[in-house]
């Protein structure tokens, strides 16, 4: 396991009752590097979406915590937030609740000469996703191949 790995995975340990005391939904949480800077992120949902006074009740809750337990090296920038209109899909959960939603899934690579695909998710398992697109014919991707997968959003 990596070290980025395990950041995430003690944080969601740490994370997951602070958010069930609330009544909240732990999304994900992140560690990355962006320019010279470490981001330990935190996205939290519920029904009707998530208030900047929630974001700041975790995350006082959760800071508190990392200072003690002190487990990350580097230095790096705490965020708690909502996962946004454009939520991606990464975890078991995410991809049930989805079902019979339209999805955007971008590839690695072209795939039948694109990389941009939308449609209605209708099935998953732990390698592939199928889509129905708008001519009524199924797509299967192998997981492998999305860069990303997420809900659509139209304005």
């Amino acid at each position: 396991m990596s070290k980025k790995e395990m950041y995430e995975q003690k944080t969601e340990e740490i994370l997951l009752p602070i958010v069930e005391e609330y009544g909240f939904e732990l999304v994900d949480v992140e560690y990355v590097k962006e320019g010279s800077n470490w981001y330990l992120r935190a996205y939290i949902d519920k029904p009707g979406g998530i208030g900047v006074n929630d974001c700041e009740a975790v995350s006082r809750r959760l800071s508190d915590i990392l200072d003690e337990k002190d487990y990350i090296e580097d230095s790096y920038i705490l965020e708690v937030s909502s996962p946004g209109l454009g939520r991606p899909l990464k975890k078991e959960k995410d991809f049930r609740r989805s079902l019979g939603e339209e999805v955007e899934i971008r590839t690695y690579r072209m795939i039948d000469r694109q990389k941009e695909f939308t449609g209605i998710l209708k099935d998953y398992d732990e390698t592939t996703v199928t889509i129905e697109m708008e001519d009524e014919t199924e797509k299967t991707f192998e997981k492998s191949e999305i860069a990303l997968i997420r809900l659509a959003f139209d304005f």
